[in-house]
């Protein structure tokens, strides 16, 4: 069962996007994709802001997957912490996570709705 957590970074200015830019930049993302129990690890920006749009909230959001706790826990103790933590304090970013456990049994009424 994956543990997918939705971090959204706000920041001023750029910020948040120059944040995600630097993670992606410094080699960081890389390496905690290549993370043991890392399903996924993705940035993106919120319709409407890269172009000037109606929301301007200065946003970027991560999609962040794991296998399971344990392994998000190994992630949590790895020195990188410290590199993102000190990079979201370098661009004053501000964080609302959301936490979801994968659910693979997709009720039969709703597979109608997906197309492959």
């Amino acid at each position: 069962m994956a543990i997918t957590v939705n971090l959204r970074y706000t920041g001023k200015n750029g910020a948040a996007q120059a944040f995600a830019r630097e993670m992606i930049s410094s080699g960081t993302v890389e390496k905690i994709r290549a993370e043991k129990g890392n399903l996924r690890y993705e940035y993106y920006l919120p319709f409407g802001e890269e172009a000037g749009g109606e929301d301007t909230g200065e946003s970027i959001l991560l999609i962040d997957s794991w296998e399971n706790q344990e392994a998000i826990d190994l992630h949590h103790a790895t020195p990188m912490m410290k590199t993102i933590a000190g990079l979201r304090e370098k661009y004053d970013l501000h964080m609302t996570i959301e936490r979801f456990v994968s659910d693979d049994n997709i009720p039969e009424q709703d597979k109608a709705f997906i197309r492959k």
